[in-house]
């Protein structure tokens, strides 16, 4: 059954890291191995925080990864699988994992009938070595947006990571350059929510795993570059009902928008300044969020207009769907997908009003007053402060994830940056 040399478990973290294990065939059919839940208590700068549930003052106990070994599908090394794995502590879900959280959402809108489908858009800069050592962008002079082929491309490294997501049985669906250069956009085929989320897990391993083999850097870090602009995670979402049918779709409507699409704009919109600090998690996420950068800045929505955070693609029929374009990479793609489950639910629960279509241009003006917050420690005090929107996420996830990223806001805020010293130290 199984016909690799070893077996390389993954789970995904809450600073969406692949955290893992290689286990042999033998062991690996037992679908549990074990980490330390210590995992939950680290930052990016591997300091550890005693966060609510990563049991830091409590002796660091083992959790358990498991997996189904049925679902090893091939990897991007020589004779590896690779699976996805949920934490689990004591035989139960672990609170903080995001992936037994993301079955939760998905559940809940299986108990009404309707099947959660996503459709994942990943963006992200890719730099090579310069000769003193340092990363620098990626030497592509003929770069343009929506381009294709050596002149954006000299390396062929698009042609590289399509290869090898075909052999890792990834559904990529597109690549192309981007606005800004040397940015590339990678789109995921629209499929059931949990299996999207692990496709577009394993496709950001894989693909920075690939390059730095072949001497790139591939960073889907928010806004790497100031003078260019930021890179999203856009989350596309439509529902299957019990019939196969979309139901986001309602051709009675001229719009042909249903309720249910209407109410989980509502409720993404209603929740827009909670649900910021989840899917933009870091310091660098508010470079990205701003004015003109077609990022999900205003809490509005619009007919096939890449300005507003909600977009509605002008396609219809089984492509009916909702595109939230405030999500950046630095999220967990697992916590992205639950924000846009729970929120759309609420919407439909509360019956949220849907505010007026946007008319502005979102480059030079806007109809909504409503923004996201300009901060990381703004962003995480509009979500203390969103109590419906926390208990639908969870409150042992929500105050796990405050307190992570409080004291990397503090950090921010303690320290004083390169630019700052060479504005100021000289004149002053």
């Amino acid at each position: 059954m199984i016909k690799y040399d070893r077996i390389r478990v993954l789970a995904c973290d809450h600073l969406n890291l692949a955290r893992g294990k290689y286990l042999t065939p033998e062991i690996a059919k037992t679908g549990t191995t074990h980490l330390s839940i210590g995992t939950y208590a680290l930052g990016y700068d591997r300091v550890m925080v005693p966060a609510p549930g990563a049991m830091m003052l409590e002796g660091l106990p083992d959790m358990e990864a498991t997996f189904d070994i049925e679902s090893v599908r091939p990897g991007w090394e020589k004779n590896t699988g690779v699976v996805v794995a949920n934490f689990h502590r004591n035989g139960s879900p672990l609170p903080l994992c995001a992936r037994s959280r993301l079955q939760k959402s998905i559940s809940t809108w299986q108990d009404r009938g309707l099947k959660p489908q996503i459709g994942i858009e990943l963006e992200g800069f890719v730099f090579q070595r310069h000769e003193n050592g340092s990363w620098v962008p990626y030497d592509t002079p003929g770069a343009f947006v929506y381009g294709t082929g050596k002149s954006v491309d000299p390396a062929g490294l698009v042609d590289l990571i399509w290869k090898k997501a075909i052999d890792c049985e990834l559904p990529i669906q597109l690549i192309n350059t981007e606005y800004d250069w040397p940015q590339f956009e990678f789109t995921l085929s629209h499929t059931d929510a949990l299996k999207a989320a692990d496709d577009a897990f394993l496709l950001r391993a894989m693909a920075k795993e690939l390059l730095l083999e072949n001497g790139f850097l591939l960073s889907f870090m928010p806004k790497p570059l100031s003078d260019r602009g930021g890179s999203g995670f856009h989350v596309n979402l439509s529902f299957s009902d019990k019939a196969n049918n979309n139901a986001m779709e309602n051709k009675n409507n001229t719009d042909g928008l249903s309720k249910l699409a209407k109410q989980s704009i509502g409720g993404l919109l209603h929740h827009h300044e909670g649900l910021t600090a989840l899917v933009a998690p870091t310091v660098n996420s508010y470079r990205r969020i701003r004015p003109g950068n077609l990022a999900g800045y205003w809490a509005n929505w619009g007919h096939d207009h890449r300005g507003v955070t909600v977009r509605i693609p002008e396609q219809r029929g089984k492509f009916t769907r909702l595109e939230w374009r405030l999500p950046d990479c630095a999220s967990n793609p697992y916590v992205a997908i639950v924000c846009i489950l729970e929120a759309a639910f609420l919407g439909v629960i509360n019956k949220y009003s849907l505010p007026p279509e946007e008319t502005g241009d979102c480059i030079e003006n806007a109809d909504s007053t409503c923004v996201a917050p300009e901060t990381l420690g703004s962003a995480l005090e509009a979500l203390m402060n969103d109590n419906e929107l926390t208990g639908a996420i969870g409150k042992s996830m929500v105050d796990h994830f405050f307190a992570i990223k409080t004291k990397e806001w503090n950090d921010y805020l303690n320290h004083t940056s390169d630019w700052e010293t060479a504005s100021y130290i000289n004149f002053i």
